[in-house]
């Protein structure tokens, strides 16, 4: 598995723009066949900050959703819509795997 975690920071005035075009492409990204999990976090604290759990079977499946149609739509919408660059840290899972953890 290869697992993705994208922390967002949304312009507050952007907020409910953002989950609507991120939404779609969540839906739209869970039916891609390399992708096992798509959670979208939203700190309910701070409504303006998301975090994105992506878990694909591949690296290569990770590399496929970025070459989809939906993926560039949500990347050019919500890109003005963020008030800082966003941040993505890479993890392997530990357990479950396949060796029986």
């Amino acid at each position: 598995m290869h697992i993705v975690h994208i922390q967002i920071q949304v312009k507050p005035e952007f907020v409910d723009a953002f989950r609507q075009a991120t939404l779609a492409n969540a839906r739209e990204s869970m039916k891609e066949p390399g992708v096992a999990r798509f959670d979208i976090l939203q700190q309910p604290d701070d409504p303006a900050k998301f975090v994105f759990l992506e878990v694909y079977r591949s690296l290569e499946a990770n590399g496929a959703h970025k070459e989809t149609k939906h993926y560039a739509t949500w990347r050019d919408t919500v890109e003005p819509m963020m008030a800082a660059p966003r941040a993505r840290t890479l993890f392997t899972n530990v357990f479950p795997d396949d060796k029986g953890w």
